[in-house]
């Protein structure tokens, strides 16, 4: 089926379109210590940017744990059941500008996707909260693969399977971090990047973003580059 949309837009989920008031980490935190009783096991292990696969294992490694005997996966299924429950929680909210961008990027016919280091079902639930997870037909989670610089190909060929023809060249990815910057780029993709996680707008320009933005509230900008006005 011919594509007829201009662009694939990819949204990171958390520091992008919400902040889950910590239910993430905690969710970690907690596995962690039901399975090894080990308290705080991610303090030291930066989260931002990386797929839960990789904080998993970068877990584990640092508490000298093997990840064979079914140790990521248990990790992982005690994650989600946490996170089901820690989402729950009165801080959590949607990023600056992110209805307004989904709204408006709907109304252009722009095809809207998700490339997130989060699992597929820890992603779901977390949109779900926030009552967005509908704007989303697709994407690529840190389910997929967990080098996160491999998920661009990945969310095309789903888009793809679904008759939205997409190459690099017409993908913009939207995220708050290097990373996100660096798994659009090594594809040749375009990435928008936000100030709206850990990282500051200093920090974001000096990456190979296309454009930098204090948050999504900036619509004209963003707009500009996308080509809708």
């Amino acid at each position: 089926m011919e594509n007829m949309n201009k662009k694939l837009i990819l949204y990171d989920i958390d520091g992008t379109l919400v902040d889950t008031g910590g239910a993430g980490t905690r969710s970690m935190n907690y596995a962690f210590h039901r399975l090894f009783g080990i308290e705080d096991a991610f303090r030291a292990i930066p989260m931002a940017g990386k797929t839960d696969f990789q904080i998993m294992r970068e877990g584990l490694k640092a508490h000298g744990l093997p990840y064979m005997d079914g140790n990521v996966e248990k990790m992982m299924n005690g994650y989600i059941e946490f996170l089901e429950k820690e989402i729950d929680n009165p801080h959590k909210h949607l990023m600056p500008g992110i209805m307004e961008s989904l709204q408006l990027l709907k109304e252009m016919e722009m095809s809207l996707g998700l490339l997130t280091g989060n699992l597929e079902k820890g992603a779901s639930i977390k949109l779900g909260a926030f009552g967005i997870k509908n704007y989303f037909l697709d994407g690529a989670y840190g389910s997929d693969d967990e080098d996160r610089d491999k998920l661009l190909p990945v969310a095309i060929k789903k888009f793809a399977a679904k008759g939205h023809e997409y190459n690099a060249k017409d993908c913009v990815v939207i995220g708050d971090t290097p990373r996100d910057v660096q798994c659009a780029k090594v594809h040749g993709a375009n990435c928008i990047a936000v100030a709206t996680g850990p990282y500051s707008k200093t920090e974001l320009l000096n990456t190979d973003a296309d454009i930098v933005l204090d948050s999504m509230e900036d619509s004209e900008q963003y707009m500009r580059f996308l080509g809708g006005k």
